[in-house]
């Protein structure tokens, strides 16, 4: 983007550097609603400024958190940048909402955020601001630790991601071998992760006294601007689940196991074939990888296909696992630029593909909402980032022949993705359940923990897996989840975005054209609106109900037998 308030070769290298232009918004006199504009617009440069240098030391880190300099730098932002930062926001952010022309914004398009501005200015205590860099600090621990996890078979060396590609095997002994080693490789680090999320409990907690809440889920939900529904809500969405998706859920994981012939179903049992095929191979490399999700995109919206062909010219794609690089995938959305960047761990399996075409659903996204005006505009809330992306996932499906050229190949692909579709929703219900307990119970033991997680397993579990004798693997297995480390109560989103996306799709079939109008200009609103506005836009319900998750749980069940 064109700079109007700081020079085109600015770049960030010290504070000294950075606070005279916060020194000057903040002192800035205005005079006029015109002025006030103005100084959004100035304001919004600096954020989007500062915000893609951290999203670039945070970038370069997690490609290869091996380079000590990469971790220096992202950790000089996190140190010497952010906590400086804090009060200054603060300081803006009540200029605004003292600003007596504050009144002559137009409310359609300024609503949403002076909203949250309010509620970031009531949340603000400047004793929070060491404690979230500690915090910030801590969090980036979980995927340093994680990068180093690597199992050894036949002499390779390789990622835990990798490993698991050996789960649809044909060959059970090997599953069951390689289940082993990558259990045996996570226990070695299990008393570091329970040690590490005890720590961030303690901050996060902390935290949350400081500012007045009794426990840190009621201050999470209010930082991460909830105003579109309550705790309760998320509750009702945990029951919704395990009343209308685990049944079918387990229908499905019976049906596996019989399939299987297995009178024992083991964990390592859940990713194979049952008819005893080869895993799907939809691409080859990364570069296969990006030219088949071009392809695929542009039979839906040669818009998408330009998305993904702007980030490739412009190297904004890391695609394959390899030893060093942190885990997950991720779309980080560059503010300045207004191009993304997405970062995976594909090993050539069919769930990268998926990871690939929600990632790309994330950058549309920020291509979307790129022309908005202010920075704060584009930031958009998960429950809506995450809609895009899931939706995409569904509204691509239709269109996989590039990954997948044989009928029989496609089709069982179909199957895979609504299977994982269903398998999806408990676990999220699960993991958001389980910090609801963990965060209103921040002074429990591991033991405690551990007694949590098997309890709330066993409620969103099908009782189908046998996990006789692997009791311990089960009680930690909430650990390969980052989110509860580095996002806290960043999980539920993707359920509801979830339901979203399944009504979106619903409409695709029925009339693509308009389905595709309708989601585009939802994307297109960025922050501008409300939650239930933007869901709206798209066509859809904002609705997690028992009765509309059962609905939506008809479809997609229906769908699944028509395949």
């Amino acid at each position: 983007m064109q700079r109007h308030y700081l020079s085109q070769d600015f770049t960030i290298t010290n504070w000294d550097q950075l606070s005279p232009f916060l020194e000057e918004l903040k002192n800035r006199t205005i005079n006029s609603a015109e002025d006030l504009k103005k100084w959004l617009k100035d304001v919004s440069e600096l954020e989007a400024v500062v915000n893609e240098d951290g999203a670039w030391r945070y970038i370069k880190m997690t490609c290869n958190t091996q380079d000590e300099e990469l971790q220096k730098s992202f950790d000089f932002f996190v140190t010497e940048i952010e906590p400086f930062m804090a009060p200054f926001s603060n300081d803006l952010h009540k200029k605004l909402i003292n600003c007596p022309y504050i009144e002559q914004l137009e409310k359609d398009t300024y609503f949403v955020y002076i909203r949250g501005v309010k509620k970031s200015i009531e949340l603000y205590r400047e004793e929070n601001i060491a404690l979230n860099t500690e915090m910030r600090k801590k969090e980036q621990e979980y995927g340093t630790i994680s990068a180093t996890q690597t199992i050894t078979h036949e002499g390779e060396e390789m990622t835990l991601q990798k490993a698991a590609t050996y789960f649809k095997s044909n060959d059970r002994t090997l599953r069951e071998t390689i289940y082993k080693k990558i259990q045996e490789r996570r226990a070695k680090d299990e008393t570091t992760l329970n040690d590490l999320y005890s720590q961030l409990i303690d901050l996060r907690h902390q935290m949350a006294l400081n500012t007045g809440f009794s426990n840190y889920r009621d201050y999470k939900h209010q930082e991460l601007g909830r105003f579109d529904y309550s705790v309760q809500d998320c509750y009702s969405f945990h029951d919704a689940i395990q009343q209308h998706i685990v049944p079918l859920v387990k229908q499905n994981e019976q049906k596996r196991k019989d399939a299987l012939k297995l009178e024992s179903y083991k964990p390592w049992d859940k990713d194979v074939d049952t008819d005893g095929k080869a895993p799907l191979k939809p691409f080859s490399s990364g570069d296969d990888l990006t030219e088949k999700t071009i392809s695929c995109f542009n039979t839906i919206d040669s818009y998408f296909a330009e998305c993904i062909q702007t980030m490739q010219n412009m190297k904004r794609l890391d695609l394959e696992s390899r030893i060093g690089k942190a885990p997950g995938g991720y779309n980080y959305p560059l503010m300045e630029t207004d191009v993304p960047f997405i970062f995976m761990n594909a090993v050539g399996l069919h769930r990268d593909m998926v990871t690939m075409v929600h990632e790309g659903g994330h950058a549309v996204h920020a291509f979307l909402a790129a022309n908005l005006e202010l920075t704060e505009f584009k930031s958009t809330p998960s429950e809506v980032a995450e809609l895009a992306s899931m939706s995409m996932e569904l509204i691509s499906m239709e269109h996989w022949e590039p990954f997948f050229p044989n009928a029989d190949d496609l089709k069982r692909a179909k199957k895979e993705q609504l299977n994982d579709v269903l398998k999806g929703l408990p676990w999220i219900a699960s993991i958001d359940k389980f910090q609801h307990w963990i965060y209103t119970n921040p002074k429990h033991t591991v033991a405690e923990r551990y007694a949590c997680w098997l309890q709330i397993s066993k409620d969103f579990g099908t009782g189908v897996v046998d996990y006789t004798g692997l009791k311990h693997h089960l009680q930690r297995s909430w650990q390969a989840q980052l989110h509860l480390f580095e996002v806290p109560f960043y999980y539920i989103e993707y359920g509801m975005a979830q339901l979203g996306a399944i009504a979106v799709w619903r409409n695709y079939k029925q009339n693509p054209e308009l389905a595709i109008k309708n989601y585009k200009n939802a994307l297109a609103l960025g922050y501008t609106k409300t939650i239930p506005e933007i869901y709206k836009a798209a066509g859809i319900k904002f609705d997690f109900s028992p009765a509309y998750v059962k609905d939506l749980a008809d479809f997609v069940k229906k769908e699944y037998e028509l395949l």
